[in-house]
């Protein structure tokens, strides 16, 4: 069994992240960290947990002997700070980053995308972005993994293929994201009364994740329109393109016909509720002539962020990639 904690546990991910390692038979969760909670048990704050987890949040991590694998599941500029204590405190283990710290090749671009100096550029180096469909397993002694954000793992998915072929047209892609993607803390614009029976369009054009998009679909021409929606988990989308009669299933058969967490539905567009609840992301398309549509769906808490950062470690731990994860659920 290996021996984890989650830092910063008492969120939307936190909650995603403590179900995860609870299912999988090679974890054990020994710690779970919260400053706003601690001294509480973690089903007072998940109360669907109360039975599952014994545990109360702690303040601090304190000791880290024996862990072998740290979540951090800080907002993004705290996961750095979060990060480079363990290693200042001479923990060698292996760290998954959940925020937007070291999912950026270099410090100027996380600086113009996210408006704050980069915590720990020193650290950034040590990364690996971990999108196994993409990117495989991480080498050999990896220590620091940046796992996706939720609208950059949809829709790189969605566009590697195309950016292996070297689609030359633009491409327009409209995606929708559930209120769990706005975090735990109401605010102006994404709590309930503002979203019920809404759609909103937010950041046209100026996504922070499509500077991670563009790392892991380089040379395609899009546009990016996120939007938000009126539930609670799971990103839908579509992207929209030309393309000179080559039949588009044949680039996502050969690119994801064997990733078991990739579900692909020619003839068709996949529906939201398909992938909620799950680790799996669907991709589906429709084609007519040069006309193509492309739509996708993940769970923004599961695929989008929790399990795929159990399918990197279970990569970097040379388990089974999808050990624990096929009958996650939210």
């Amino acid at each position: 069994m290996k021996s984890a904690a989650i830092l910063h546990g008492a969120g939307y991910v936190g909650r995603a992240l403590i179900e995860s390692v609870l299912s999988h038979p090679e974890f054990n969760l020994a710690k779970v960290t919260s400053r706003s909670q601690a001294g509480q048990p973690v089903h007072g704050t998940h109360p669907h947990l109360r039975g599952q987890c014994n545990l109360s949040f702690e303040e601090n991590l304190g000791s880290h002997d024996g862990l072998e694998v740290i979540f951090v599941a800080a907002a993004h500029g705290q996961g750095a700070q979060a990060v480079g204590k363990l290693r200042n405190e001479g923990y060698e283990g292996l760290i998954v980053d959940m925020s937007a710290d070291f999912r950026l090749e270099d410090a100027q671009t996380y600086l113009d995308r996210y408006g704050i100096e980069h915590p720990r550029p020193d650290l950034l180096e040590e990364a690996w972005y971990g999108l196994p469909e993409i990117t495989g397993a991480p080498p050999i002694g990896i220590k620091l993994i940046a796992n996706p954000g939720c609208f950059a793992t949809a829709i790189s998915l969605a566009l590697h293929p195309l950016s292996k072929a070297g689609l030359a047209s633009s491409i327009s892609i409209t995606a929708m994201t559930g209120a769990s993607g706005s975090g735990i803390q109401a605010k102006a614009g994404t709590h309930f009364p503002s979203r019920a029976g809404n759609l909103r369009a937010y950041k046209v054009l100026s996504h922070q994740h499509e500077a991670e998009i563009r790392q892991m679909a380089p040379g395609l021409d899009f546009t990016f329109v996120p939007v938000s929606g009126p539930w609670t988990a799971g990103i839908w989308g579509t992207a929209q393109f030309s393309m000179d009669e080559q039949k588009v299933g044949d680039l996502y058969d050969a690119a994801y016909g064997d990733k078991s967490l990739i579900r692909l539905w020619p003839g068709q567009i996949p529906e939201l509720h398909w992938s909620v609840g799950s680790a799996f992301t669907d991709i589906g398309w429709i084609q007519k002539g040069e006309k193509v549509v492309v739509g996708f769906a993940l769970d923004n808490l599961m695929k989008g962020a929790a399990t795929q950062a159990v399918q990197n470690v279970n990569l970097a731990f040379g388990f089974e990639e999808t050990m624990g994860l096929l009958n996650s659920q939210s």
